[in-house]
Formats: structure tokens, C-alpha cells, sequence
């Protein structure tokens, strides 16, 4: 019995499965924690103090760990690239889980993938597979079921999230870009330099920035440490274990967002948003499979 603990506790795709249960848990508390201070501060002012604490908190790391001369300066106009796709999806994402249900939302950022399909072919000129482009029909299948076009509940709030996982999908895109001579503190520097600034630019246009409250402080910071341990433990679990077995586990915060929003903001549960979202994540899925394959 000690020894099945023991291999169980090493084993890599064990510890890959619970690195993305945090990246889940990250992903949500800071849907929710966005949600609670967004009646004291708008998207920008969020980005602003979630990027300036994050770059904070990417300082200390590179000083601790000895990686501050892994920050480069030779491709910064594909990171300011990168930061502008990412900082818009980012802002419209925040806008969105003010005025969508939390389910819908993150139903509508599962396609995200699937639009860096298409990216991919377009940007890094990977090639477009019968398989691809049957998983990003699908998927926009999916988004069309979500939003029902032409019925009085589809609007702008509902195009925001679907305009947000497009953003991310270019921002994953570029990424891949950078990451071929990029070491990951070069990249989260500039990541949450630059969003700083863009977000300090942005919130301050009126020359009105809102300080975060006594009472809102906690949940701010909070979401910037879910913004950084997100995207780590993300990163940790696919260098843990196959991407076929890491990536399906993201599903999971779908129920999980829609059992908070039920609970603590009364949404109702939607047949539409769960049919949606089962063909776009059964899309994923399974193109995540015939890739892995295709690599074996």
C-alpha cells in the first residue's frame, strides 16, 4: 500500500492533473473575485492594478530565483504585439463576466483554441487538416447555440466573450512566436509591464482613476495572483503530462463556474449554454486527440 502511494504521488500525470485543478480553481476565483470589485472599478482600472501587482510579483520571482537576465529587449515589438491582443481580450472578458452569466462566458472562451487554429495557419503557417477545420466548425456551431443570432438575448454583451477568446487565440499565437527564443520571465515581464501601462493609459484617459476599497483590496490582489498562478500552473501540468490528458481537465471549469453562478448570483442554468459548450468542448477534444496521435 505505501509503495502505490509512492508511485502515485510521482507520477507525472497525477501531479499534471492536479497542477490544472489549479490553474481551474485560478481561472474561477478570479472570474469571481473580477465580478465582486467590477461596482467599484471598471475593466481598465482592474487591468491596471491586477497588471501592476502581477509585475510586482514577476520581479521578485526573477530576483529570487536568479532569472532577471533571461529579460530581453531584441523582440519587443512582438511582445507589444502580443500584450495589445492579449490586454484587449483580457479587458473584454472582464466587461463580460459583469454582464453575462459566468457559465456562458467561459462556455464562449473554450473556443478559444479553435480560432488559434486558423491563426496558426494564417500566422505561423502550420497546416490546416480536414480535422482542424472540422473542430473550428464545430466549434463555431457551438458559439452560434450559445448566443442564438436573432433572438432578443443575443447582443454586445454576448459578442464580448466570443470577441475575447479571439484576442487570446491571437495572444497564445504569438506567444508560440516568442517562446522560440524567449525564456518565460522575459515573456511574464513584459506581459505585465506592458499591460501596466496600457492599463494606467487606459484608466486614466479621464483623468479619473478609482483607488480599489479597504474592502476590495483583498479580492484585487487576489486577482492578480490567480492571473500569475493560472497561466504557471497551466504551463507546469503540459510539462508534466500529454496535452490530450491535461487540457480536457480545463472542461471541468465550466460546471464549476456554473454551480458559483447558480449559488452565489442566482443564474440559471441555461440548456442552450450546456448544449453549446458540449459541442465545443467534445470539438476541442477531439482535436486534441488526433493531434497527439499525429505527434506519436
Amino acid at each position: 500500500m505505501p509503495q502505490l502511494i509512492g508511485a502515485l504521488c510521482v507520477s507525472p500525470v497525477l501531479r499534471g492533473s492536479l497542477w490544472m485543478s489549479g490553474a481551474i480553481l485560478s481561472f474561477s476565483a478570479m472570474a469571481i473575485a473580477g465580478r465582486e470589485v467590477s461596482t467599484n472599478l471598471d475593466t481598465f482600472e482592474i487591468m491596471f492594478y491586477r497588471s501592476l501587482i502581477g509585475f510586482v510579483i514577476v520581479l521578485v520571482f526573477a530576483t529570487v530565483s536568479g532569472t532577471k537576465g533571461d529579460i530581453q529587449t531584441e523582440r519587443l515589438p512582438l511582445h507589444t504585439i502580443r500584450n495589445i491582443c492579449h490586454f484587449t481580450a483580457q479587458n473584454l472578458w472582464f466587461y463580460a463576466i459583469t454582464v453575462v452569466p459566468l457559465a456562458q462566458v467561459f462556455a464562449i472562451e473554450f473556443s478559444a483554441p479553435l480560432w488559434a487554429l486558423f491563426l496558426s495557419a494564417i500566422i505561423l503557417k502550420e497546416r490546416l487538416t480536414p480535422s482542424r477545420l472540422l473542430a473550428g466548425l464545430a466549434g463555431f456551431i457551438g458559439i452560434l447555440i450559445i448566443t442564438r443570432p436573432g433572438t432578443s438575448a443575443m447582443g454586445w454583451a454576448q459578442i464580448t466573450p466570443a470577441l475575447a477568446a479571439i484576442g487570446f487565440a491571437a495572444s497564445a499565437v504569438t506567444t508560440r512566436l516568442l517562446t522560440r527564443t524567449e525564456k518565460i520571465t522575459s515573456i511574464m515581464f513584459w506581459l505585465t509591464g506592458m499591460q501596466c501601462i496600457f492599463g494606467l493609459i487606459c484608466a486614466g484617459w479621464d483623468m479619473d482613476i478609482a483607488l480599489p476599497t479597504a474592502a476590495n483590496m483583498p479580492l484585487v490582489t487576489l486577482i492578480a495572483i490567480c492571473g500569475v498562478t493560472a497561466h504557471f500552473c497551466l504551463t507546469t501540468a503540459l510539462s508534466l503530462a500529454p496535452a490530450s490528458i491535461v487540457m480536457p481537465i480545463d472542461f471541468l471549469r465550466l460546471p464549476l463556474i456554473a454551480a458559483l453562478g447558480a449559488l452565489l448570483y442566482s443564474e440559471a442554468l441555461d440548456l442552450y449554454v450546456a448544449l453549446g459548450a458540449l459541442i465545443i468542448i467534445t470539438a476541442n477534444y477531439a482535436n486534441i486527440r488526433k493531434e497527439t496521435r499525429a505527434i506519436k
